[in-house]
C-alpha cells in the first residue's frame, strides 16, 4: 500500500508559522490515516524553524526570507532534504501538501513582497520532490490523488 507525505499542519498540528491549526477534514484523510499511509512532516519546522515564527516568502531569486529580513532559505532547503530522506526511507511516490507554502506550495507561492500576492510557483520542498519523481499535490487536488492511488 503506498504511503503518502503529508504536511503536518493538514493533521492538526501546530507547526505553521504563526502557530495556527490548518487541519485538512476530509473523508479520504481518515480514510488514509486509518490505512497507515500518511507520514506526517512540517518541513519548516524539520529545518530547524521554531513555532510561531514570522512569515517567510520565497524571493523572485529563489532566496526565502521573513518579514524580518532575515534569510531563512538554508532552514528551508534543509528540511526539504529531510522531506526527500523520508520518502526515500518509506519509497513515498506521493506528496500532498499545504498550497502557497514557500515550502510546500505545487501551483502557487506567494510573491515574495509580503502584499498577500500569489503567483505560479513552487516551494523548495515540492521542486526538490519532483526533481525526484514524487507526485506532489496540494489541497485542491485531493481527488487526483486519490485516483491515481487507486489506478497505481
Amino acid at each position: 500500500m503506498d504511503k503518502i507525505l503529508i504536511s503536518a499542519c493538514f493533521l492538526g498540528e501546530k507547526v505553521r508559522y504563526n502557530g495556527e491549526v490548518k487541519r485538512l477534514s476530509h473523508p479520504l484523510i481518515t480514510q488514509w490515516s486509518k490505512q497507515g499511509r500518511l507520514i506526517s512532516l512540517c518541513p519548516e519546522s524539520a529545518g530547524g524553524l521554531p513555532t510561531p515564527r514570522p512569515p517567510a516568502e520565497k524571493q523572485p531569486n529563489g532566496q526565502i526570507i521573513m518579514t524580518t529580513g532575515r534569510n531563512v532559505t538554508q532552514a528551508f532547503l534543509s528540511g526539504a532534504q529531510r522531506a526527500l530522506a523520508l520518502c526515500q526511507q518509506y519509497q513515498i511516490k506521493y506528496a500532498l501538501l499545504k498550497e502557497s507554502s514557500p515550502s510546500c506550495g505545487s501551483s502557487t507561492v506567494y510573491d515574495g513582497s509580503f502584499t498577500n500576492k500569489k503567483i505560479a510557483g513552487q516551494g523548495v520542498t515540492t521542486e526538490l520532490l519532483r526533481h525526484h519523481n514524487i507526485l506532489v499535490f496540494s489541497e485542491n487536488n485531493i481527488e487526483h490523488l486519490a485516483k491515481l492511488l487507486k489506478t497505481g
